[in-house]
């Protein structure tokens, strides 16, 4: 029983020490981050680019779109969504490798403000300070729309302007419910789901992203399958 005991101990102290290591270590690559240009200066950038385009200037059905596929907790969680994170985490351990997945959308915006896309626990760990950064000075909105302006939609697209331009030859508020449910799922993986790439795939996705508005309660049934009905791939 004292051995059991004792090893019990030093599994736990082994433990601290990993984790303990982990968080300095990922609080030294965030330190580094932010001492090249500060999250505040980052955001800054990105609000004064010519194609920088507001939240409220986006169709509801657009913003309901990303929320459902990307981070459906968006609103009631703090930064990290402990569910997909833990599933996620889960699937790594079962598959032996760092697949990544269960990102929120903060997560994501601090990875594309400061990180590389670099696929390391180090840089997950450094993700999480910048993350707890944007939860204490943005509101959820303000954080959202720097998700729709900073994250790449393939075809040389980073932002929804220009993707809405580019691939519609129209502004994001004007998109329609097809085209707006596209655009949302292309994010995901743009060298995949870019309809320039494959509008097939492109179609294919946007189909998870209406099943996941249709779970979720923000569009119903039949207008999802209004949308599916519209999809030239079939």
């Amino acid at each position: 029983m004292k051995f059991v005991k004792r090893f019990i101990l030093f599994i736990l102290v082994v433990f601290v020490v990993i984790v303990s290591y982990f968080i300095f270590d990922g609080y030294s690559l965030y330190k580094e981050a932010i001492s090249q240009m500060s999250v505040e200066d980052r955001i800054a950038e990105i609000r004064n680019n010519e194609s920088f385009t507001h939240i409220s200037d986006v169709p509801e059905y657009y913003k309901n779109a990303v929320i459902a596929i990307e981070d459906h907790r968006f609103y009631s969680h703090f930064g990290v969504d402990i569910v997909a994170t833990s599933r996620a985490m889960l699937d790594d351990i079962v598959s032996l490798k760092m697949k990544g997945g269960g990102s929120s959308i903060t997560q994501q915006v601090a990875k594309n403000l400061c990180f590389t896309q670099e696929k390391t626990l180090t840089r997950k760990v450094a993700e999480l300070f910048v993350v707890f950064n944007l939860e204490k000075n943005y509101e959820k909105d303000e954080i959202l729309e720097i998700y729709i302006n900073n994250m790449y939609f393939g075809n040389g697209y980073y932002n929804i302007y220009d993707a809405s331009y580019g691939y519609y030859n129209k502004e994001p508020k004007d998109l329609t419910l097809y085209e707006a449910t596209l655009l949302a799922g292309v994010p995901n993986a743009p060298s995949v789901y870019a309809p320039t790439v494959s509008l097939k795939l492109a179609e294919e996705r946007q189909s998870q992203v209406l099943d996941a508005m249709v779970k979720y309660n923000v569009i119903n049934i039949n207008e999802a399958d209004n949308i599916k009905a519209m999809q030239t791939t079939k």
